[in-house]
């Protein structure tokens, strides 16, 4: 019996570990399609400002208003014969899990916003980032991936 006590008191950390790890790899592939999705957003939208389909405007950057926006998707002034969507649904941060039959929440930062800054301007999505005020196994907080 003290050998198996033993054997799983060595075993339970590395099995807390490996949990972490893999949310934490969730957490970087989520960040990862999120911001390809804005990115994809904003490539569209100067297409369409190039084929003269949306006139360019200055208080527009071309990222998406919202989250949601790339779900629902956008038409670009028929740049594309049907909405282009850009994600199926918004991932949730597995560090920061939404409740039960709510969206998934993360921190936004707009075009105008400082890349530190902790308050989204609202005028559109140029960044997002985890709203988890926890430590990642690195050392570095999982707010400034």
């Amino acid at each position: 019996m003290v050998i198996l006590a033993i054997l799983a008191s060595l075993v339970m950390p590395l099995m807390q570990m490996s949990t972490i790890r893999s949310r934490e790899i969730e957490l970087h592939r989520n960040l990862r399609i999120i911001r390809s999705a804005i990115d994809q957003f904003k490539k569209s939208y100067d297409q369409a400002v190039l084929s003269n389909k949306i006139l360019q405007s200055t208080d527009k950057s071309g990222c998406p208003e919202t989250l949601q926006q790339l779900v629902d998707g956008y038409d670009f002034g028929g740049l594309y014969p049907n909405k282009k969507k850009f994600l199926r649904r918004i991932p949730p941060d597995p560090m920061n899990p939404p409740p039960p039959g709510q969206e998934p929440k993360w921190g936004m930062r707009s075009y105008a916003d400082k890349p530190d800054s902790a308050i989204w301007g609202g005028e559109d999505v140029y960044d997002v980032y985890s709203l988890s005020e926890g430590t990642a196994i690195d050392g570095t907080k999982y707010k400034d991936w």
